[in-house]
């Protein structure tokens, strides 16, 4: 009987742990989904607003760098950062910089070109 008892609470005990490695490893293989043509955890650049929204993404960067990186200057670029902890700053043309928090994005108008990013491992501007 003793023996009977130590299989099925054998049996139980490798159940459990074949049911917690399949439910960790579903977690673990889980990526984000794509936020408007743009995955977790990049930063894309979209031509203009309705790119943004449309999803269709021109560039994009995931690297943290201690400089800016050169980006082609135009009017209109969206920005949107997927990234849940790190902040990016965007190089003005005309000078100085725009911070975009995690998880945001914004459009520029004709009055700014972007030509720089530099995302930095920083959670707040």
């Amino acid at each position: 009987m003793q023996s009977v008892v130590v299989k099925v609470s054998r049996f139980a005990g490798v159940s459990v742990a074949v049911a917690a490695m399949s439910l960790t490893g579903a977690a673990a293989a889980h990526a984000e989904p794509p936020t408007q043509g743009c995955p977790y955890p990049y930063v894309c650049f979209y031509a203009d607003g309705n790119a943004l929204n449309a999803g269709t993404v021109i560039s994009k960067y995931r690297d943290v760098t201690s400089g800016y990186q050169a980006v082609t200057p135009r009017p209109h670029y969206g920005v949107l950062n997927t990234r849940n902890d790190d902040v990016v700053y965007l190089r003005l043309q005309s000078g100085g910089s725009v911070c975009l928090e995690p998880n945001s994005q914004t459009v520029f108008t004709d009055a700014y070109k972007v030509n720089g990013i530099r995302i930095s491992s920083s959670s707040t501007c």
